[in-house]
């Protein structure tokens, strides 16, 4: 797992993208349909603008924003903390475990490429795991 880069984790990835006039209920029906935490905000050229997450929408319906009209420009957190795809995977782990974030977007040159969640380190591992049985099991 240490030998593996940012760009390695998300090569097979289409990540959920909205632009930032997008409302917060597109959003949310976005993310429920794709099963994601997170969305990013983007402009035009695919630049990251920001990145809206369920803890965001938690936040809005706390605060009694109207989902309907509320821009995801407006909640959004602008200029998120991202990693670069040649960044290492132990990199991204340590930023979301020092940060406390749960979604960490993947740029180069402020260009969205992906982005990792604690979750893709798990099931990566598990699988690494996985292959490791096997093998030793046909070396039995």
């Amino acid at each position: 797992m240490q030998d593996r880069t940012g760009a390695e984790i998300v090569r097979h990835q289409n990540p959920l993208t909205m632009p930032p006039d997008a409302t917060v209920a597109q959003a949310c029906a976005a993310m429920h349909q794709r099963r994601v935490g997170a969305v990013l905000v983007v402009t035009d050229g695919n630049r990251l603008a920001g990145i809206f997450t369920g803890r965001d929408a938690i936040h809005c319906l706390a605060e009694g924003l109207d989902g309907k009209s509320t821009r995801l420009a407006q909640v959004m957190t602008p200029d998120p903390v991202t990693l670069s795809p040649d960044q290492q995977a132990m990199d991204a782990l340590r930023i979301l475990d020092d940060a406390g974030f749960r979604h960490l977007p993947v740029c180069r040159d402020g260009c969205v490429t992906g982005i990792v969640s604690r979750y893709d380190f798990r099931a990566m591992e598990h699988a690494q795991l996985n292959e490791e049985n096997r093998f030793f099991e046909i070396l039995r």
